[in-house]
């Protein structure tokens, strides 16, 4: 069977990576609404290219957002003109930046080995939680992370002793560091830098470099990564450039509110969040036997790639999940490494390894086993007042509208786990680890399709429908004392026609030309009860909704 699968066709096993990817994907992108903050951030800055046929200028609220460069803006501006403005076509993008990675995955990983080495990082990489999850959001980081991969992967063809296409891998690698600037600024270049400096310090600098190619590398890094910058500049915006290079300095320097966390946040995410193959990857950090010659030297830049990654944002304050995204490919790449060099009986399964995945399959399914039952006792969890929360217990009086088989991916993801480690030997690690990364797939999408869109019912979804029945409304609309950016998209906000609207006072005192429907959070609401021209007009599992009316 295995040589089968190494005489395959490549173009073959394309197509069907392609096809199975495409149907893990695309479907049922919509089935729930963006999240605040990041998906609906950068959904309502296409969305405002849009409306305001700027297509240079990233905004929020018809205000410059100086946070993001706007190539992956661009990419859901383009899915919405095929789609329309919704939640499938700001996803999309990166639906196919899922097809895309696998596909690139395969390419690389059977140039380092084989056809079944490729097929091993495709089901590490879409067999691991969040890296699946990732595909089915909003967010920029899966392109991100993928053009950084790939500036380091060509980075590292040209530092190979043996490669004959210097000029090609230099230049191809600046355009994806390019790329990435492009997707989310200089951090794309900071990682990949650091990668390759800390590589010069491993090999102590014996890497043949002409001089030409060092010129050719920055050169075609300025005009790929360097461009909206330099437009922007030379659009008389240099402001702009320098207030989004303090933005970037600042996330480093400091904590952005509520996105705090202890040093080792990231190990912690990584661990649970790339499960199953953060267990796998751990002995392949080890020495291996160095046989072939291309692989040894792949594996040193993923090791030191993923280091520089956990390590650079351990140090930054700002702790947000993603930050740690890009150290997917290195794990997912070990987790095949370990499998691959099991199956030629050179590693070993080990007991622990079992014990850890099993314990934290557990840890995973019941959680989701029993999230169902939370909304039967919500009543009695309320009464008991163990949540001190004002804002969070009203979050739970939301109707979710179980059916009581939410259940039923919990049970099913423990019973087959269970199955795979008393029926599957340790003695075939290969058959093993391919039920085990396509039984997280299948756990982690049922989730996705069935307790997600309930989960949100309880965070957010009373707030979104308030912003969706105003839209198209004359109004002006505001969220007050909390911050969100569905106010915007699903409120299908216009530029503001009075320059007062940016106002806050103004809005809540002033003299002003048309209503204003506010939005706050239930903990919040004495700060509004000084009003006295401001009307509560309904509350729903903890947003308080009021109207300001202008006078006649």
């Amino acid at each position: 069977m295995i040589e089968k699968t190494n005489r395959l066709n490549p173009t073959t096993i394309r197509f069907f990576i392609a096809a199975i990817a495409a149907l893990l994907f695309i479907p049922f992108l919509g089935g729930e609404h963006l999240f605040d903050w990041d998906e609906i951030n950068f959904a309502e800055s296409a969305r405002e290219m849009i409306v305001t046929g700027d297509y240079l200028t990233v905004q929020i609220n018809f205000q410059p957002f100086w946070e993001k460069p706007p190539l992956f803006i661009w990419m859901q501006v383009l899915s919405m003109k095929l789609f329309g403005i919704n939640e499938f076509a700001a996803r999309f993008p990166n639906a196919v930046c899922g097809i895309i990675t696998l596909l690139v995955l395969f390419n690389i990983g059977r140039k380092i080995r084989n056809n079944l080495f490729g097929l091993l990082w495709v089901l590490a990489y879409a067999g691991s939680v969040l890296p699946f999850f990732y595909f089915k959001s909003g967010i920029i980081d899966p392109w991100f992370n993928l053009f950084i991969f790939l500036g380091v992967y060509f980075l590292m063809l040209y530092a190979f002793p043996e490669n004959k296409h210097k000029l090609r891998n230099i230049v191809l690698a600046a355009t994806f560091a390019g790329l990435a600037i492009l997707t989310k600024g200089p951090v794309g270049f900071l990682l990949i830098a650091l990668t390759g400096g800390v590589f010069l310090l491993w090999v102590k600098f014996k890497v043949k470099v002409r001089v030409m190619d060092v010129v050719t590398y920055f050169v075609v890094l300025a005009l790929v990564g360097g461009s909206w910058f330099i437009i922007q500049i030379f659009a008389g915006n240099f402001d702009m450039v320098v207030e989004f290079i303090v933005y970037q300095v600042r996330l480093f320097q400091t904590q952005d509110a509520g996105h705090g966390g202890f040093f080792g946040y990231h190990f912690v995410v990584l661990f649970f969040g790339v499960f199953p193959s953060s267990i796998l990857a751990l002995k392949a950090f080890g020495k291996e036997p160095a046989e072939e010659p291309f692989y040894p030297f792949m594996k040193k830049w993923m090791v030191i790639l993923f280091w520089v990654v956990l390590i650079l944002f351990s140090i930054v304050k700002t702790k947000i999940v993603h930050y740690s995204s890009l150290t997917y490919f290195p794990l997912t790449f070990l987790a095949a490494a370990f499998v691959y060099r099991a199956w030629q009986n050179q590693f070993k399964w080990s007991k622990w390894m079992s014990a850890i995945i099993i314990t934290i399959s557990a840890l995973v399914a019941l959680p989701v086993m029993l999230l169902p039952f939370v909304d039967k006792f919500k009543n009695k969890i309320i009464e008991s007042n163990l949540i001190n929360d004002q804002f969070a217990v009203e979050n739970l009086k939301a109707e979710a509208n179980w059916t009581g088989f939410e259940f039923l991916p919990g049970l099913f993801f423990l019973v087959a786990i269970v199955i795979i480690f008393t029926r599957i030997k340790s003695t075939e690690p290969l058959k093993r680890a391919v039920f085990l990364w396509g039984t997280t797939m299948v756990f982690t999408l049922s989730v996705i399709l069935l307790l997600v869109p309930r989960i949100e019912k309880y965070s957010q979804n009373a707030l979104i429908e308030f912003f969706i029945s105003k839209a198209g409304q004359d109004v002006y609309l505001k969220n007050i004392y909390f911050k969100s950016y569905a106010t915007y998209f699903y409120g299908e906000t216009q530029p503001p026609s009075n320059p007062n609207f940016y106002d806050e006072d103004w809005l809540l005192t002033g003299e002003i030309d048309k209503d204003v429907h506010f939005v706050t959070k239930i903990h919040r609401v004495p700060l509004m009860e000084k009003y006295d021209d401001i009307e509560e007009t309904g509350r729903k599992n903890g947003f308080v909704f009021y109207v300001r009316r202008a006078k006649k």
